[in-house]
Parts: structure tokens; C-alpha cells; sequence
């Protein structure tokens, strides 16, 4: 499948953005991804409100092989072959998909803002601890005078 395809594809359902994900392409609508383009493959967003429905067209989820095991993608089902050729009923499908997929966005909260404090740096002199005195200028003495002088007047 290439991008015009699926462009004519939807073009009933509305506007959609066509990405490069993976191996083929992410469908969106309003932000939100709603269909993949995969292995030759399209599936919809899935739930459970949605699942019955394909499972009822013989759909599978969307499933892919790595080395040690098949990992099935339960929230995303292939999309029946009939569809392809029914832009009306294609359109309820994905409208589905769609309103699938913005349940899932509202089922993820944001994970709360966690403020990181970070400890203050001490800096010591070269060998020497620092006290927690505040510090305080030295006054300046006159040219020629000592402490002692100064105090005694």
C-alpha cells in the first residue's frame, strides 16, 4: 500500500496524516493514530467495544515474528478485505477505530510532574572546611597603621 492509495482510501472518512512508521505507514485524524499500514496489511484501532466486530469478520490482530516468539498486537485488527471496495462502510469502521483510539488516550493519564531537587554543591577551599559563618568584610586600615595602633586610638 502507498500513500495515495490510502489517501483515496479515506478520502470519505475526511482528512487524514499519513506517516512512515516502521515498515509502512501510521494513520491519523484530530492527532490521534486510528490505523497502521503494515506487511500489506491495514488494521484499525481496536477495543473492546470495537473487538466483537472483527472477531464476527473473521479479522485477526495484528501480529509480527521476532527471533524467539510471534507478538500479537491486541489493539490494532486487520481491517476485512471486503472494506476496500466500500468507502461508506469503510468510513464507520474507521470512525470507530478512531473513537477506539481516543478512549485509549483518555484511559493514559500523564504521569504526575515530579519536581527533581537537587542538593546544593558544597565548595571547600583548597584543604580548608567552610563554616557556616556568615562572611563579613574586612575593614581597611590606614597606610603605615597597626591593628594595635587603631585601637588604642
Amino acid at each position: 500500500m502507498d500513500r495515495d492509495f490510502l489517501i483515496d482510501l479515506f478520502a470519505d472518512f475526511g482528512p487524514v496524516t499519513i506517516r512512515r512508521m516502521f515498515s509502512g505507514f501510521g494513520i491519523s485524524a484530530d492527532g490521534i493514530n486510528f490505523a497502521l499500514a503494515l506487511r500489506g496489511g491495514l488494521y484499525l484501532r481496536a477495543d473492546e467495544q470495537t473487538i466483537p466486530r472483527f472477531e464476527a469478520e473473521g479479522s485477526k490482530p495484528f501480529q509480527y515474528q521476532t527471533r524467539a516468539k510471534t507478538v500479537t498486537v491486541a489493539s490494532y485488527w486487520q481491517l476485512p478485505e471486503r472494506l476496500h471496495d466500500d468507502p461508506e462502510e469503510l468510513t464507520d469502521w474507521a470512525r470507530a477505530a478512531l473513537a477506539a483510539a481516543q478512549r485509549a488516550a483518555l484511559r493514559k493519564r500523564p504521569k504526575p510532574y515530579k519536581k527533581i531537587r537537587k542538593k546544593p554543591k558544597k565548595v571547600a577551599a583548597a584543604g580548608k572546611a567552610r563554616s557556616n559563618k556568615p562572611v563579613t568584610k574586612k575593614k581597611k586600615r590606614a597606610p603605615g597603621k597597626t591593628s594595635s595602633s587603631l585601637r588604642n586610638g
